[in-house]
């Protein structure tokens, strides 16, 4: 069996401006708050002595390296994005960026909010324009009834509510 994966498609480059200040809050504090205290906490290890045998020396140029990753890739992903902060003209069909609420055949509403997949929270009710929820749902307008593919089986919900 190999261990080769066939590489994963990009996600769609579109992000609220909200996922786009949290993305930026993010590389600004491990910039400029988490590397320089873990650059200055491997220069003191380095001064002990001998690294070989030096636990906080290791430890610490392998956070530098797991920091440097994650700014190198928040750096290329937010030159790569589009912010869309303006409501699409037509506000009576769902698009990216807008509130959903759905009603199952139970009964039972939910509300989401399509994002980018550099913002997708569920617990917070934000799911990925990338999705199958969020595909099936772009484009329909209230009162409609859309078919999602669960591995269950097909659900059915019908659109309540679409807000910006």
């Amino acid at each position: 069996m190999s261990r080769y994966r066939p590489p994963r498609r990009p996600g769609t480059a579109l992000i609220t401006p909200q996922g786009a200040a949290r993305l930026q809050a993010e590389l600004h504090e491990l910039w400029h708050v988490q590397r320089p205290k873990v650059t200055q906490s491997v220069s003191e290890a380095a001064a002990q002595g001998d690294r070989s045998e030096n636990a906080e020396y290791t430890y610490g140029k392998k956070m530098l390296r797991e920091i440097d990753a994650r700014v190198r890739f928040l750096r290329k992903r937010l030159e790569a994005l589009d912010v869309v902060d303006q409501p699409p003209s037509d506000t009576q069909r769902v698009f990216f960026a807008a509130w959903v609420t759905l009603e199952d055949e139970d009964g039972h509403e939910s509300r989401y909010r399509i994002v980018g997949p550099d913002e997708f929270d569920l617990k917070a009710g934000l799911i990925s324009i990338d999705s199958p929820m969020a595909r099936a749902l772009l484009g329909k307008a209230l009162d409609a009834e859309v078919e999602v593919e669960t591995p269950s089986g097909a659900r059915y919900y019908y659109i309540i509510a679409i807000d910006y």
